[in-house]
């Protein structure tokens, strides 16, 4: 069951029926004096929490929960519509929220994340449940068992076993909730905009609706293409063929789906001739996909967006390395003239959920990046950035000719 606390019935009864439509059952609070009354004579999976509420805020509701035994494992989701700035963000994640989502609320997107910590909450009361099973067995076999050392270390041999697993599926959970949640937007805008078009310009042209309709068409086999390998990918056992791949037409693709941001931004981009490498070619175009999509983004105030693809051939897997026509390796560098970083963020610019820009100026969930650099590692590559405060910024990606994919 899940537990919504909310000071204002209207936020509730919106959350319940988001909830409801999914056959989620739902019990609700309107502070968080009657909160912690509740969860201390029912048990709840998940809790979403509103922040700011009279008497007792929500960060006061989750410190008293992350202080008693019963309660500290519920994940809690905080909702705020006011609190919206890095500390208190930041607050939420201290004091033992497991995410923390700006209102308005995207009704899918919390879908999403409710439904992957329901499961990641369930599968850690199945690994106590794993847990307090194989003690009680481990002691019937201490009274009846002569050879106590050879069946402790086989029960124990199981229990690491049942731990690597369930925590695999944790972080398989956790992996596919971010990259669904991030990299499946793209598409959907996509088609949103080319109908719109559709219907609002070109209908009662026949040869135009026809082009836009076959362009949403593609994007939306895209869409599909890419949550089959996401699918695959989240479960960190994918089973993808990496095939020969001409990342000119990757590139392409890429560029002709932002076509319209790029018209709108009036923007140019280069693409020198990139080589053919033996990659997952979906993953491949994710990487490019945000690269390109964070230049067309990240861009000066009154400055038209300047973006060049570029690449050589080099001797040695090294960000240093000298040209070399019978390198094993290439060197990719994407490039823009947009506001750039402080390099001395360059770590965190590659890690999950973290953002170096004001949220409600620059519109993305900080997750891009790291995305972009897993799937790097996992073709044995590297990834790292170039860049000087409001100066543009450049990325460099070290790829292997040939297939080294690590599975």
């Amino acid at each position: 069951m899940i537990l919504i606390v909310d000071d204002i019935e209207a936020n509730i009864i919106a959350l319940k029926k988001i909830l409801e439509l999914h056959n989620l059952e739902v019990d609700t609070a309107t502070s968080g004096e009657e909160a912690l009354k509740k969860i201390l004579k029912k048990s709840y999976s998940l809790i979403i929490m509103d922040v700011q509420m009279p008497k007792m805020d929500g960060f006061e509701v989750v410190e008293i929960l992350a202080g008693n035994k019963k309660t500290k494992d519920i994940p809690v989701i905080f909702l705020s519509a006011v609190n919206k700035q890095k500390k208190f963000i930041s607050k939420g994640y201290e004091t033992g929220g497991v995410e923390y989502i700006t209102k308005p609320v995207d009704p899918d997107l919390l879908i999403l994340k409710v439904k992957t910590f329901l499961k990641i909450y369930n599968q850690q009361n199945e690994l106590k449940i794993v847990r307090d099973l194989l003690a009680k067995e481990i002691e019937i076999r201490k009274k009846d068992q002569e050879n106590l050392e050879i069946i402790v270390a086989e029960r124990t041999k199981e229990l690491v076993k049942k731990n690597e697993e369930l925590e695999m599926r944790n972080h398989e959970l956790q992996q596919f909730s971010w990259v669904v949640s991030h990299d499946l937007k793209e598409p959907v805008r996509k088609i949103q905009i080319f109908i719109k078009m559709i219907k609002e310009r070109f209908l009662i042209q026949e040869e135009k609706s026809l082009d836009y309709i076959d362009r949403t068409i593609r994007s939306a086999e895209r869409m599909e293409n890419l949550i089959t390998d996401l699918l695959e990918y989240s479960r960190l056992s994918s089973n993808v063929p990496p095939e020969e791949t001409d990342l000119n037409l990757i590139v392409e693709e890429v560029v002709t789906d932002f076509d319209y941001l790029i018209d709108k931004k009036e923007a140019s981009i280069y693409v020198g001739n990139l080589p053919t490498l033996t990659v997952i070619p979906s993953q491949m175009r994710q990487v490019f996909q945000n690269l390109i999509g964070n230049s067309l983004k990240f861009v000066k105030k009154d400055t038209k967006p300047v973006i060049s693809v570029s690449s050589q051939i080099i001797a040695e897997k090294s960000f240093d390395s000298e040209p070399s026509e019978d390198g094993k390796y290439c060197r990719i560098e994407v490039k823009d003239n947009g506001i750039g970083f402080d390099e001395n963020y360059i770590d965190r610019i590659f890690m999950i959920f973290q953002s170096l820009n004001v949220r409600s100026a620059y519109e993305g969930t900080g997750i891009g990046l790291a995305i972009a650099k897993k799937i790097i590692e996992k073709h044995n590559g590297l990834i790292t950035a170039k860049s000087v405060a409001n100066e543009g910024a450049t990325f460099i990606l070290i790829l292997p000719l040939t297939n080294e994919i690590i599975l």
